[in-house]
């Protein structure tokens, strides 16, 4: 397979170069929205104007996602479909996070400006590479900034862009820290909160009555005891707990938050299945009543590493001169590679500190990071447009 001729690397390397500072001024604009999962309209706005200003016709449905068009040849793609590029603007952070932006030579520093800012940066330059090199993709390509995909978002914003345009052939999702990385199998997970309820009552006078978190600290230790496949990776956490009402008092409530992954559906179904199974065992056990509400479901799959769309991210890294490494993680890349679309989550530059207050990105890759994803989005619509992929 042969990515590109060496003229069209030139040109597009030439115009990411071009386009990489104005990228760098976006992308610091860009963090200084507040975007927390779930609040994320102050910032759908400002990334519909920004698209709107670059010339692209935006659209912005309910949920917050905004969705522009790069015509390609074939307007529509036909039956052939259309390429999504997407990049999340949803941050880790709380709404009342100082949103201080920091510029040296080298760094460009400040809450979400990796992950994901750059990436949103990005996509709405995208355009100005392929005109800047003299390219137009094969078929249309569409950009996004959409929301729901850090934390509790479950992908939702993703999901519905997808459900909306049922013509999207291919996806390439923007994440801005680790370049080089091509994810192709999707971390699939289960979040749950699992609920416990007692009588409660007087730590003294009412001593033996059951204690809610007690109850649901028993029930912790045989869900920490269930046995996991190392094959496919399969992983159990509590990553939350709270409950209780003073340090006299037999607790009436306690909860947690569980946290189940996999690489493979069906190991994370089964895992899943045992979870419910002994939780609501535990329940008829110790005298305390329990539920346990589905609060998040991301869907687990594979691209295999040989596939058309892995194969062009890593020769579009290795004509850039950097090498590629292929791993598992939760990204949007999860909802087309469930739905058997196919898809790849690639990074933009290097840098640290993501999902810290002063996480950071190094500014000398972003142009490398620039010209692998219009490289990548060029070959793609080309394999769409011939069937390929």
């Amino acid at each position: 397979m042969i990515l590109a001729s060496p003229e069209r690397i030139e040109r597009v390397r030439a115009a990411a170069d071009a386009v990489a500072p104005a990228v760098l001024e976006l992308t610091a604009e860009i963090a200084a929205v507040a975007s927390p999962t779930g609040e994320e309209a102050a910032k759908a706005f400002f990334v519909e104007k920004v698209f709107l200003q670059e010339g692209l016709s935006a659209e912005r449905d309910a949920l917050g996602d905004v969705v522009a068009t790069i015509p390609g040849q074939m307007p529509g793609g036909g039956a052939i479909g259309s390429l999504l590029i997407a990049a999340h603007i949803d941050t880790v952070f709380p709404s009342d996070t100082p949103l201080i932006i920091t510029r040296t030579d080298d760094r460009l520093s400040g809450p979400g400006v990796g992950d994901n800012s750059v990436a949103v940066a990005v996509v709405a330059k995208l355009h100005e590479v392929f005109a800047r090199a003299g390219e137009r993709p094969a078929v249309d390509v569409l950009v996004t900034g959409n929301v729901g995909e850090e934390g509790l978002g479950n992908l939702r914003g993703i999901r519905e862009v997808m459900q909306a345009r049922p013509g999207i052939g291919a996806v390439v999702a923007l994440e801005g820290h680790n370049l080089g990385r091509v994810t192709h199998v999707a971390v699939g997970s289960r979040r749950y909160r699992i609920s416990a309820q007692g009588p409660g009552g007087h730590s003294w006078g009412d001593f033996g009555r059951p204690n809610a978190i007690q109850g649901l600290a028993k029930l912790i230790a045989e869900l920490d005891a269930i046995p996991l496949p190392r094959s496919p990776k399969t992983t159990l956490n509590v990553g939350h707990i709270e409950g209780g009402v003073s340090i006299n008092t037999i607790a009436p409530t306690a909860s947690c938050l569980l946290d189940l992954r996999s690489t493979d559906e069906t190991a994370l179904r089964r895992l899943s299945e045992r979870v419910t199974r002994l939780t609501t065992r535990g329940g008829r056990s110790n005298g305390v009543a329990f539920e346990i509400e589905t609060i998040g479901e991301r869907p687990a799959g594979v691209v295999a590493v040989d596939s058309p769309i892995v194969r062009m991210a890593a020769l579009a890294l290795g004509a850039l001169g950097l090498e590629p490494s292929f791993d598992a993680s939760s990204t949007d890349a999860n909802v087309p590679i469930a739905l058997g679309i196919p898809a790849v989550c690639i990074g933009l530059t290097t840098g640290g500190n993501v999902h810290r207050t002063d996480e950071y990105i190094d500014v000398a890759p972003v142009a490398s990071g620039i010209a692998q994803a219009a490289l990548l989005a060029l070959a793609v619509s080309e394999g769409l447009a011939a069937r390929a992929l």
